[in-house]
């Protein structure tokens, strides 16, 4: 059977976070917000970037995407934010937190992602986790992303039991709590992991 790992996932929200403690209670992998729509810069991504590498976390950033902009910008508004808080080492993870809809259509929605993807792989070699959600999958906002690493919010089921929405087969990361803080699970080793992350080479 494989190893589970536990994480967790942060934002401004959170304020200053206590990445030690964290640590020592058995966190090993954790998202933390960068970036969202083309200029907004969470202002803890910095520090928090730096106190996951401190602590050996697997590191991971998020966008939070705002599909009634230019994907192109956002992109290089989130590549950016990661730049200057020190950049991409061996096995740093990529996500897009893809819930808002902006007002937009389904079809709409989903080209977004798709070209934002595209542009953050080819800069990076990394294709980006999707975080998203049941009922906003289901209208059709996730169609073509089957081929990314699917990260669930489904806080109403038992850890590592989220339904998976079509356009996927099978979930990489569960958030399985959001209260007092989100939490997550993964399937496998660190090792595993860090295999969908950043590879220098």
């Amino acid at each position: 059977m494989k190893r589970v790992l536990h994480g967790i996932d942060v934002s401004n929200w959170q304020g200053l976070v206590n990445w030690d403690d964290h640590a020592d209670n058995g966190v090993a992998f954790a998202f933390a917000k960068a970036s969202e729509g083309a200029t907004y810069t969470d202002k803890w991504f910095d520090r928090n970037w730096q106190r996951m590498r401190e602590n050996w976390l697997v590191c991971g950033a998020y966008h939070f995407a705002r599909p009634e902009g230019e994907p192109a910008d956002q992109a290089r508004h989130f590549l950016r934010t990661i730049r200057q808080a020190g950049g991409l080492r061996k096995g740093d993870l990529l996500a897009l937190d893809l819930e808002a809809d902006d007002k937009l259509p389904p079809d709409q929605v989903a080209a977004f992602a798709r070209r934002w993807c595209r542009m953050v792989e080819r800069h990076t070699g990394v294709r980006p986790f999707i975080y998203t959600y049941l009922s906003f999958a289901r209208k059709g906002n996730c169609a073509g992303l089957g081929e990314y690493p699917l990260w669930i919010a489904s806080p109403g089921k038992p850890i590592g039991e989220p339904v998976v929405p079509a356009p996927w087969r099978g979930w990489r990361i569960h958030q399985y709590a959001n209260s007092p803080l989100d939490r997550n699970v993964f399937h496998g080793s660190r090792q595993d992991l860090t295999r969908l992350g950043y590879d220098p080479r």
